[in-house]
């Protein structure tokens, strides 16, 4: 079946991609192996830098009714150490503050968007081979014992990092002790105030806690391999989730505090491993957005909006020299400017989260920074600010 794109995932680098170039005129199908709703381990969050995004997705007031509050404020929980300061004032253009939804919430408003649009979603469907035939690209589709063949001039990934196939854009990595495992779960009747998102730094790993919606508060983390294994022996065995949740609170007197009466909904969700850094962005019409391109650590909070963001950006080169792209002509070009694009707007936060990871992770770095942070908490403020909180990074310069 000939299209003019095959995006490979349906989250929400997948979704607006197949969005925005279906309302460009572009026959797109999508390919995606689960079924919605369901889970992920996410910390939920978009901040306003993706306000405006949202907006012209046109999901934007279905985002606000479904979101949790409001994020005003930024925090820091580490130690016996709570602190606050205010999130970075959204820049002008955006009226909203940023806030937090579950996954199995938002992929499906934006997949749901994106077929209203037009938009061919094979669900639950997965691409195990992709290859070059004349000017593009044919993708296999698999589903239970199905099969069948998708072309287009021009194929997107937005499958995420991690290895889940035998697809190119998807390598095989070597598991190792430094590696960072995702976790997520959450709770209900939490202490934690509505304007508030906190960023857990404990030893070997960090987080964050956000509210988000029906009431419920959001708590997502990473934590060093070779870190759970000790933490699982330091607490009699525990199952891994189990032991992280408690790792995080000996370590975050504020997490104890505000989950003195909370339940837990639902069962706790775990991924991995999790390989922030810079990756290729194109090969021959083979475009990478959203993690698959690039991820920041999770510390700095703007997985969804990056992913999103990167993909508004490609969908911006492609539209605009449509003709060639959907030619088979001109991809090397196009590819290069968004590969030096993404490295000019994004780069930078990865850097950032880095830095912000290390620090949170180290007891050393801890025992230095918390005496600081605590006679300056408006670096809360400022780190929020060089993470991209406020930044409109999806528009070409």
């Amino acid at each position: 079946m000939t299209h003019d794109a095959i995006v490979i995932g349906g989250g929400p680098a997948g979704a607006t991609t197949a969005l925005l170039l279906a309302r460009a005129g572009w026959s797109v199908a999508v390919v995606e192996k689960d079924v919605y709703p369901r889970g992920k381990v996410c910390g939920e969050f978009i901040s306003a830098a993706s306000m405006r995004l949202l907006s012209e997705l046109r999901v934007l007031d279905e985002f606000l009714e479904r979101a949790g509050p409001p994020v005003r404020r930024v925090g820091l929980f580490a130690r016996g150490v709570t602190l606050a300061a205010p999130m970075p004032t959204p820049a002008r253009g955006n009226v909203e503050w940023g806030r937090a939804l579950g996954r199995e919430h938002l992929d499906l408003l934006l997949l749901d968007a994106a077929r209203r649009t037009g938009v061919e979603a094979w669900q639950p469907w997965k691409a195990t081979g992709l290859r070059r035939f004349g000017n593009g690209y044919r993708c296999t589709i698999v589903a239970s014992e199905r099969s069948d063949e998708l072309s287009a001039p021009v194929v997107v990934a937005a499958h995420g990092s991690w290895q889940t196939s035998s697809l190119p854009t998807q390598p095989a990595i070597a598991h190792r002790p430094s590696d960072l495992l995702g976790f997520k779960a959450h709770f209900t009747d939490s202490e934690l105030p509505a304007d508030l998102m906190p960023l857990l730094a404990f030893p070997g790993g960090y987080g964050g806690m956000v509210n988000t919606d029906g009431g419920r508060v959001s708590l997502s983390c990473c934590i060093r391999r070779g870190t759970l294994e000790r933490c699982r022996s330091t607490f009699g065995g525990a199952r891994a989730a189990d032991a992280v949740l408690q790792h995080i609170q000996s370590s975050c007197r504020g997490v104890g505090d505000v989950l003195k009466y909370a339940k837990q909904q639902g069962a706790w969700l775990a991924a991995g491993p999790i390989r922030p850094g810079v990756r290729d962005r194109h090969t021959d019409g083979l475009f990478r957005i959203g993690n698959c391109a690039g991820e920041a650590h999770p510390v700095v909070a703007e997985g969804i909006g990056m992913a999103m963001q990167s993909a508004a950006l490609l969908c911006r080169l492609l539209v605009s020299h449509q003709d060639d792209v959907l030619a088979g002509r001109g991809t090397a070009g196009i590819g290069a400017t968004y590969a030096a694009e993404w490295n000019r707007l994004f780069r930078p936060r990865v850097r950032a989260s880095t830095l912000f990871a290390t620090l949170a992770m180290s007891p050393v770095a801890a025992t230095l920074a918390l005496p600081l942070m605590k006679g300056f908490p408006r670096l809360l403020t400022l780190g929020a600010q060089w993470s991209g909180k406020i930044d409109q990074a999806y528009a070409l310069a």
